[in-house]
């Protein structure tokens, strides 16, 4: 009788408003069910929070742990949400673990995620790979190279002996994507001034753009992008992108891979470039706003300003927002103008897939450490 009420009580805490109230508390064996937003691949309960805290309207989550014995869903971490700020539901279930967005405690925007994995595979993301003596110099290669976000280092005892000793370097975006961008009357929108950006050098270059051009062909990968030189940032942090391709009709960033060749083809709309390596990127684009377009979704919430640029230095002020959309009179419903909305998207490191492998090893870089 006693411990039920030990855990009635420590399921009574769910019901504060998680919206206003700093609340790092993790309740093992404990499921928030329902409500979800989505889900993503984390290793761990501390990994699954930070995904939480960046994602822009997950309040809380419950995360599948390594010792669940139901359904494979293992490194599950299930993002979730209500409109009154409250859980829903709880529920005591053996193999799960919940928490709270960490948004109203000043979080690290680029958390250090030192751990390492034990019998742990980061599926998926590859761009490159060599041999390295152990996952401790897997990990060391990992920090030293610019692009990679996270690994996994195959051991010496591995089943196929052709792959042992090999260290598999990762990346997944770290440069702000908005999830749509259209065009839309009496929207102003734009980034962020303080955007994290990767720079690989002190030194300043002038980047190279090809308008009316582009290169049809291999595709690494296409993300909404709002101007040429967001698509230049996307591709230059990308470590296997050669070069891209703009569309400003759809608003798409296609990244490509080709180290042999590049077959361009004239197009209006168009504008092709390269990645910008061993210099520091430009970050003019951040300080552009784009009139009648919208960086649709990702809003963390809003804010009744006077005009585009207030909404633009708010963004700015606010560590949590990346970028904005700024409604003026022209906008078709007025009951909207004047609504800056706040927006942001996850840029931390975040495997594609996860799972239970022995003999490898799997962790994250330690740049975010230093």
């Amino acid at each position: 009788m006693e411990t039920h009420l030990i855990l009635v009580g420590l399921l009574s805490l769910c019901s504060l408003s998680l919206s206003q109230v700093c609340n790092t508390q993790l309740l093992e064996n404990v499921d928030f069910p329902g409500t979800d937003i989505k889900f993503e691949y984390s290793p761990d309960v501390d990994h699954c929070q930070q995904l939480c805290t960046q994602h822009p309207s997950c309040l809380f989550f419950t995360f599948i742990r390594p010792d669940w014995t139901g359904v494979l869903r293992h490194f599950y971490c299930y993002l979730k949400t209500t409109a009154s700020g409250n859980v829903a539901v709880q529920k005591l279930v053996e193999g799960v673990t919940s928490g709270f967005s960490l948004k109203a405690c000043t979080p690290e925007l680029q958390p250090c995620l030192p751990k390492v994995y034990p019998d742990v595979d980061f599926l998926g993301a590859d761009y490159t790979a060599l041999f390295t003596a152990d996952h401790e110099e897997c990990q060391r290669a990992c920090t030293q190279d610019p692009g990679c976000q996270f690994f996994t280092f195959v051991h010496e005892d591995f089943g196929t002996e052709t792959i042992r000793f090999k260290c598999y370097l990762k990346y997944s975006p770290s440069i702000p994507a908005p999830p749509t961008v259209r065009r839309e009357t009496g929207v102003v929108s734009g980034f962020s001034q303080n955007v994290h950006l990767p720079q690989q050098s002190t030194t300043a270059c002038e980047g190279k753009l090809f308008p009316s051009i582009s290169v049809p062909q291999s595709n690494l990968k296409t993300l909404p992008g709002v101007c040429p030189d967001h698509c230049r940032a996307l591709c230059s942090a990308h470590p296997a992108c050669t070069f891209f391709s703009f569309d400003s009709n759809e608003f798409k960033c296609h990244l490509k891979n080709n180290k042999d060749k590049m077959e361009t083809i004239a197009k209006e709309g168009s504008t092709t470039g390269f990645p910008e390596r061993f210099c520091q990127l430009d970050e003019n684009w951040l300080t552009v706003a784009h009139d009648g377009v919208t960086l649709h979704g990702s809003d963390i919430r809003f804010e009744l300003v006077d005009d585009a640029d207030s909404c633009q230095r708010k963004c700015t002020e606010d560590p949590l927002c990346q970028f904005y959309d700024y409604l003026t009179e022209a906008f078709s419903d007025r009951d909207f103008w004047r609504h800056c909305y706040f927006k942001r998207t996850i840029t931390m490191s975040a495997p594609p897939k996860i799972t239970k492998k022995e003999k490898v090893t799997s962790g994250f870089q330690l740049r975010s450490c230093v």
